[in-house]
């Protein structure tokens, strides 16, 4: 008796040992058929990503500004602007225009930084007031002007320079607040209408003047748009970076910035960004999409 138990535990060990083996070589099987699907979907994947890269000259491996959830975007921009090139396919896109202007509009972000970017795609709530507004000293602009701090004693430093080269600098206009752009742009529109109005005014919200980071220019003899015909003007231009701020809305940029060519009108950004915009000959948008909007 002691024997056939023996044999029947033998047969027992045997049948579980045959599952164990089963068990283990359906595991693999599934296992690897999961992991080669997994990789010819991965493989797939790369090759049709692959394919969209190379239309795009694989510029992504060029420009750390790339943003890969905007391929899509790219190369629309690129079959409906055969003319330009790869790196400014993805820049234009990345400011935003693909898209008209005042449309896929968005909330400003670095609401109380010197980088903060107010244009035709990003735009400031109507309670908006920028912190630490000063009042800009009356012998460099009109009464009641008003800049960030550190904004208006760059501007004071510069006008100050200006004046010791014989040159008088003088502030027409630089904080704004959201109603009272909201005033002046339906004056504008009611006098030009609003596709006129559009290209040298912002929609209330839509303009840096509301930062408090913003001013336009004189020389205290002429009206601001002939600043452009001034030695002030011709001293800005060489010097103005130097202080912090640039020349917002450049000639050769109407298409970037949505703006004509506004020589009175500057923007403060600190010296770092002013000298990199001044020395590179780039709007704002275009140093914003390359360095801080990722």
């Amino acid at each position: 008796m002691k024997v056939k138990k023996k044999v029947k535990i033998k047969k027992k060990n045997f049948m579980i040992l045959i599952l164990i083996i089963m068990s283990i070589s359906t595991l693999t099987y599934t296992g690897m058929n999961f992991f080669y699907s997994n990789q010819n979907d991965k493989t797939y994947k790369k090759i049709i990503k692959d394919k969209r890269l190379e239309e795009l000259g694989n510029i992504d491996e060029k420009l750390n500004y790339f943003n890969k959830d905007y391929i899509d975007r790219y190369l629309k921009y690129k079959e409906n602007n055969p003319n330009l090139s790869n790196k400014e396919i993805v820049l234009n896109v990345n400011i935003g225009l693909d898209n008209p202007f005042y449309t896929n509009t968005k909330e400003a972000t670095d609401l109380y930084e010197n980088t903060i970017l107010v244009n035709k795609y990003n735009y400031l709530n109507a309670d908006y007031e920028p912190k630490d507004l000063e009042e800009v000293n009356t012998y460099y602009a009109r009464n009641g002007m008003k800049l960030v701090k550190e904004a208006k004693e760059q501007y004071e430093a510069m006008a100050k320079a200006a004046e010791n080269a014989n040159l008088k600098l003088v502030i027409s206009s630089s904080y704004r607040s959201y109603q009272y752009q909201e005033n002046l742009y339906n004056n504008y529109v009611i006098q030009d209408g609003e596709e006129i109005a559009n290209t040298y005014s912002a929609k209330p919200g839509f303009s840096e003047h509301q930062t408090g980071l913003a001013i336009d220019l004189s020389n205290g003899k002429t009206s601001y748009t002939d600043f452009e015909n001034t030695e002030e003007f011709k001293w800005m231009q060489e010097n103005a970076y130097k202080y912090g701020f640039i020349l917002r809305f450049p000639e050769d940029k109407v298409n970037v910035t949505g703006y004509q060519y506004e020589p009175w009108h500057y923007r403060y950004l600190g010296i770092k960004i002013a000298s990199y915009i001044h020395e590179n000959k780039i709007s704002y948008e275009e140093y914003y999409a390359m360095f801080l909007e990722n």
